[in-house]
C-alpha cells in the first residue's frame, strides 16, 4: 500500500527523476517542491501513471509556500502594536527610548514604534520585516550559544533544506565562484566578521541579521577533483528565538540581495 507523502522529499521519491521537464520545471525536485508547495498537483507530472497520481490526489500533506505579503505584514504589525516594547528590547538585545525600540540588522539601526512601524535609513524589504516582526513577537531570547547547524537540523527544517539548497546556498556559491572579493564585502557592506574556519572550510564569515539569530556562511574553494561549496548555518537557538518559516525567509532573501550586489559589480551568476 503506497505510504502517504508528508514532505516534499517523499514526494520526489514518487517521480522517475529524469528531469525531463515537461512539466515546466527544471528538475523532478523542483516539481516536487512545488507539488507540497500547493503551487502544482501531482497529476502534472507527464511520467507518473496516472492510477498513482489519482490514489494519492488529497492525500499529499502540503504546506503553502511562506510568502511574506502585504496582508501577513500587516498582521504582524497589528500584534506588534499589543506588546510591551520595552520588555521585547530587554529580551531581544534592542534598545528602547523615546516610544521605539532599536534592533541592529546586519549593522543598520531598524526602529519599531507602537504601532508596529518600522523605520530605517535603507529601504526595508519584506524578507527582513517579517523576520523582525516575528522575531519580536515569539523570540524566546536566549543566549547565543555558538553551536552551528544546518537549517534541516532546526525544528521543520528537513523538509524545507532542499528548497533553502537551491534558493539559498546553490546561488550563493555560484556567486562566491566568480566573485573573488563577496566575502571581504560582505564583511564591510553588511558589519559581519571572518572568523575561524569552522567545518574545515576555507572561508567562514558570521553575519547577523538579527542579534540573536546569527548566520555562518562556510565557503569551501575548488580542488582538483572536488566542486567548491558553500553551507548556510545556524545557531542551535535559531528556531526558539525566531520561527524556522523567518529563518528559512532571511538565508533566501540574504542569498537574493547578494546576488544583486554581484551583477551590480559586473559579475554573472
Amino acid at each position: 500500500m503506497q505510504t502517504r507523502p508528508k514532505n516534499a522529499l517523499e514526494i520526489y521519491k514518487l517521480l522517475d527523476k529524469s528531469n525531463c521537464r515537461k512539466c515546466g520545471e527544471k528538475t523532478c525536485l523542483a516539481f516536487a517542491g512545488a507539488v507540497f508547495q500547493e503551487r502544482r498537483k501531482l497529476q502534472e507530472c507527464p511520467q507518473l501513471p496516472e492510477h498513482l497520481a489519482a490514489q494519492l490526489e488529497g492525500k499529499i500533506e502540503t504546506r503553502p509556500a511562506y510568502e511574506p505579503g502585504l496582508k501577513y505584514l500587516a498582521q504582524l504589525k497589528s500584534e506588534v502594536a499589543k506588546i510591551d516594547l520595552a520588555g521585547a528590547a530587554e529580551r531581544t538585545g534592542g534598545s528602547f527610548a523615546d516610544g521605539k525600540l532599536t534592533l541592529k540588522v546586519l549593522g543598520k539601526d531598524f526602529a519599531v514604534d507602537g504601532q508596529g512601524n518600522l523605520s530605517a535609513d535603507i529601504h526595508i524589504n519584506p524578507w527582513v520585516a517579517v523576520p523582525l516582526l516575528n522575531y519580536l513577537l515569539h523570540g524566546a531570547g536566549l543566549p547565543v550559544t555558538g553551536r552551528w547547524v544546518s537549517l534541516r537540523e532546526l525544528t521543520d527544517g528537513r523538509e524545507r533544506y532542499p528548497l533553502f539548497q537551491r534558493q539559498c546556498e546553490e546561488p550563493l556559491q555560484r556567486v562566491a565562484d566568480v566573485y573573488t572579493s563577496l566575502f571581504d564585502d560582505i564583511v564591510q557592506l553588511f558589519s559581519g566578521r571572518q572568523v575561524a574556519r569552522e567545518f574545515d572550510s576555507d572561508i567562514s564569515v558570521v553575519l547577523n541579521p538579527l542579534p540573536k539569530v546569527p548566520i555562518l556562511l562556510c565557503y569551501w574553494l575548488p580542488e582538483e577533483g572536488m566542486d567548491s561549496n558553500l553551507l548556510v548555518f545556524f545557531d542551535e537557538t535559531a528556531d526558539r528565538n525566531l520561527d524556522t518559516d523567518s529563518v528559512f525567509t532571511l538565508g533566501v532573501g540574504l542569498a537574493h540581495m547578494i546576488k544583486k550586489i554581484a551583477l551590480r559589480h559586473g559579475f554573472a551568476t
